[in-house]
């Protein structure tokens, strides 16, 4: 299995880095992990080279979550660093969009692309989430906000067994970044080409949100994907993948 040390601590990532093709670095959101991407492994085309890293604290990575996006843009950036990749295209999901929003900010000259999946400039976290995770209970409403309504019930049921094995403190350090992150006011400053993500039924990260990032953003495209929640690119993996496809040619011209 592909391990990295950063930090003095075990990273764990899928994929491989020696592959042919642009690297394409997947950061995962709150709680979540690297098999939050295992279908877009599936299908991308071979101009791309696909990663998806677990953030520290998360999946297979040891040490502890962080509770600052800054503080994971600058462990992506060591990671990516310690995995020779450059001039990359960086995908996140919603606090991964976070991460690679404040990434692009920092090392503008490192990032050829952004991919920006069911995520915001600023993601504010129900107070009542972060009171109920202080007293070490994962919330249990929190599930009706990552998937649509008519997502597949085996989908549904993997998500709540995820919870249940993920530890409070991970959330709450996952969502405390999360409330405590906003860039809206420094949008104007990204530059790069990329491709914006929301699926049409998303109650953590609405569509609003994508729609702001379409307008203060150049270049930039927006799918929205039609009956998707949060969770798109696991909802939806065949219309996420043909977005993500087409955007990596586009990049490529």
């Amino acid at each position: 299995m592909p391990y990295l040390e950063i930090d003095n601590k075990k990273a764990y990532y899928s994929g491989n880095k020696n592959r042919k093709g642009i690297p394409l670095l997947f950061c995962h959101g709150s709680g979540g992990g690297h098999h939050h991407w295992h279908y877009q492994f599936k299908a991308l085309p071979p101009s791309a080279n696909p990663l998806a890293v677990d953030l520290p604290g998360h999946g297979r990575s040891e040490g502890a979550a962080l509770d600052d996006i800054s503080l994971y843009r600058d462990w992506i950036h060591r990671f990516s660093k310690a995995l020779e990749i450059q001039n990359f295209i960086l995908a996140g999901h919603s606090m991964g969009g976070a991460i690679a929003l404040a990434y692009i900010l920092q090392y503008p000259e490192e990032v050829r692309g952004l991919i920006l999946v069911g995520t915001g400039a600023r993601l504010r976290v129900l107070p009542a989430f972060l009171e109920e995770l202080r007293q070490h209970n994962v919330p249990e409403t929190m599930l009706e906000y990552l998937y649509a309504p008519d997502a597949p019930e085996e989908l549904v049921n993997l998500g709540h067994r995820e919870m249940e094995n993920t530890d409070p403190a991970v959330y709450l350090a996952d969502l405390t970044a999360c409330d405590n992150f906003d860039i809206r006011e420094n949008l104007h400053q990204i530059e790069v080409p990329g491709l914006i993500i929301c699926g049409s039924e998303d109650r953590l990260t609405p569509v609003k949100y994508s729609r702001f990032l379409k307008e203060k953003l150049p270049q930039r495209r927006l799918e929205i994907i039609d009956g998707a929640g949060h969770m798109v690119m696991l909802e939806k993996p065949e219309a996420v993948n043909r977005a993500i496809t087409q955007f990596v040619e586009e990049v490529l011209i």
